[in-house]
C-alpha cells in the first residue's frame, strides 16, 4: 500500500516536472503515454495556450494561402525562386501569405509576399535543433505542438501550395488532403508545384486510385503544375468566387486586452 501523502506528492512533482521542461519536449512529453492525472491536467493547459496564442495572434491575418515546403531548401536553389515567384503572386492576389515560419521554402514564400508589398505570417515549432524564425513576417507565433501548429496552417487557409519537401511537407500534404476528402474542411484547392520532384508520389497516388484505396475523384484535389500563373488561376478561381471573397477597404477592428493585433489596410 502506498501512503496517500506521497502519492499526491509525486503527482505533483510529476505536474511539475511537465511544467518546467523544455519547451521543444512538449510533444515527447504529451505522446509518451499515460501519466498522472495531475500532469496531464497541465498539459491540457499548456495545449490550450498554444491554441490561444495563435488563436490571438493569427485573428486578423485575413484569408491566407498556406505554402508547405522544406527548410533545407538553400537559396541558390531553383525551388526558392520559385516559392519567392509564388509568394509574391499570391500576395498580388490578395491573400496572405502563411508558411511553417522557418527557413528554406518557407523563407522565400514569406519573402516574396513581403517584397511584393503583401502580408507575411508564420507559424514556427519549438525543435531540439534550434529553427529561427526567417526575417519576412508580420506576425508569427511559435507553438510547443506539432498538431497545433498544423490546426494552425490549415485554419486560416482557402488553398496550399506543396513545394519540395520531405517528411514533413508530405504530412501537412496529406493532412489537407485528407480533411479536404472526409469533407471536415471545405474543398480548397491544393497546387503541387516542383512536379519532376514529386512525379513519384503522383504516380504512387493513381495507383492508389487503380487499385481502389482512394476514389478516382480524389485524384482532382490536387493540381500539379510548375506555372505560377497557371496555380495563381487555379487558386483564384477555386476560392475567390466560390467562396465569396472581396477586399474590405478598412483595417477591421481588433481588442488589444485579448491580446489581439491588428495587421495591415486592405485584407481581403
Amino acid at each position: 500500500m502506498q501512503n496517500k501523502d506521497n502519492s499526491v506528492i509525486e503527482q505533483l512533482d510529476a505536474a511539475s516536472s511537465a511544467q518546467t521542461s523544455p519547451p521543444e519536449c512538449a510533444d515527447e512529453i504529451f505522446l509518451e503515454g499515460p501519466r498522472s492525472r495531475f500532469a496531464e491536467f497541465f498539459t491540457l493547459l499548456r495545449v490550450m495556450r498554444d491554441f490561444l496564442r495563435g488563436f490571438r495572434t493569427l485573428h486578423f491575418v485575413g484569408p491566407c494561402v498556406t505554402v508547405f515546403g522544406s527548410a533545407r531548401i538553400q537559396r541558390d536553389d531553383p525551388h526558392y525562386e520559385l516559392a519567392m515567384k509564388m509568394g509574391a503572386a499570391i500576395a498580388r492576389l490578395g491573400f496572405t501569405v502563411m508558411t511553417g515560419g522557418g527557413p528554406g521554402i518557407m523563407e522565400a514564400a514569406n519573402r516574396g509576399a513581403k517584397e511584393a508589398g503583401g502580408r507575411s505570417v508564420g507559424c514556427t515549432i519549438e525543435l531540439p535543433s534550434e529553427q529561427p524564425a526567417n526575417a519576412y513576417l508580420d506576425r508569427c507565433v511559435r507553438l510547443h505542438y506539432f498538431f497545433v501548429r498544423k490546426t494552425l496552417l490549415v485554419k486560416y487557409s482557402y488553398a496550399f501550395v506543396v513545394m519540395p519537401g520531405g517528411a514533413g511537407t508530405l504530412d501537412e500534404l496529406f493532412e489537407a488532403l485528407t480533411l479536404i476528402q472526409t469533407a471536415k474542411i471545405k474543398n480548397f484547392p491544393v497546387v503541387i508545384m516542383g512536379t519532376d520532384y514529386w512525379k513519384e508520389l503522383i504516380n504512387f497516388m493513381n495507383k492508389m486510385a487503380q487499385r481502389g484505396m482512394i476514389a478516382p475523384s480524389d485524384l482532382s484535389l490536387i493540381y500539379a503544375t510548375d506555372s505560377v500563373a497557371e496555380a495563381i488561376e487555379h487558386i483564384r478561381s477555386k476560392t475567390i468566387e466560390p467562396f465569396g471573397l472581396k477586399r474590405i477597404p478598412h483595417r477591421r477592428r481588433h481588442f488589444p486586452w485579448l491580446g489581439e493585433r491588428g495587421l495591415l489596410t486592405g485584407d481581403k
